[in-house]
């Protein structure tokens, strides 16, 4: 599995944490020796791994986007491979008391515009044969009562990301998502220790019911959604394009 991505270059988004920096070490150990990492300045560490360099970027922000991703080009000229790991999940809110500018706006715009306008900034610079992966949800496909906008962005980017394999398949490029379930991430840990505080939710519940959900009596883990995305970025799923990979223990 180390030379999976041969000398491949790859540009991970939200790699700085969390499944991001999974996919980062993932593709660090199957052979990626140039790459980019992109996150908020406040999460960059210099922590990747050798050979990627690390660019702040502020999602929500046109400008800045538009700057960071010519700086990616004019770091590695070609890419072949581009993985949208970032995302938004805003605190629990029905339909009632949705706050549009704080839990439905941002989460959009980073959640599903910011992987357009990367794809349209990237694009000039994708080789043909190359591979774009996005980090959707098991909220793709299914309804959620209490994050409404959250749900309604990872529709939407399946939605984007369906087009996208169409209108790049023709050079070969292939465009998939993987669908996470519950994933004890830190920032999935802090939320659940706001809905114990907010609620009365057990962390410890919380994290048993999601358990309860599953065939395999378990939570996946980042490191097995880092290496679903590896597949689809790598030439083992050659024949796989247009679709949504579940990553989530079963959840059937």
């Amino acid at each position: 599995m180390d030379d999976l991505l041969g000398d491949r270059t790859a540009v991970v988004t939200g790699g700085a944490n969390g499944i991001g920096s999974a996919v980062v070490r993932a593709f660090a150990a199957a052979g990626v020796r140039r790459g980019v990492v992109l996150d908020l300045a406040e999460e960059l560490r210099g922590s990747s791994a050798t050979g990627w360099t690390e660019l702040a970027v502020d999602l929500r922000d046109d400008q800045d986007m538009t700057r960071a991703f010519s700086s990616v080009l004019e770091l590695m000229g070609n890419v072949d491979v581009v993985v949208a790991s970032a995302g938004i999940v805003p605190r629990w809110s029905g339909l009632g008391s949705l706050d549009f500018d704080q839990q439905w706006d941002p989460v959009f715009r980073v959640n599903v515009r910011s992987v357009a306008f990367m794809l349209k900034c990237l694009m000039p610079g994708l080789n043909d044969g190359s591979s774009v992966v996005v980090v959707a949800s098991m909220d793709s496909w299914r309804g959620n009562p209490t994050i409404p906008g959250y749900s309604a962005s990872k529709h939407a980017v399946l939605g984007l990301v369906r087009s996208a394999a169409h209108d790049l398949g023709s050079r070969g490029i292939r465009v998939n998502a993987v669908a996470p379930g519950p994933i004890a991430t830190k920032a999935h840990l802090d939320r659940m220790r706001w809905r114990e505080g907010e609620f009365g939710i057990s962390v410890e519940k919380a994290l048993n019911d999601a358990k309860r959900g599953t065939a395999l009596g378990r939570i996946a883990t980042e490191d097995e959604v880092a290496s679903a995305v590896l597949f689809l970025a790598s030439p083992m799923s050659a024949g796989i394009c247009g679709h949504l990979l579940p990553v989530d223990a079963g959840l059937v």
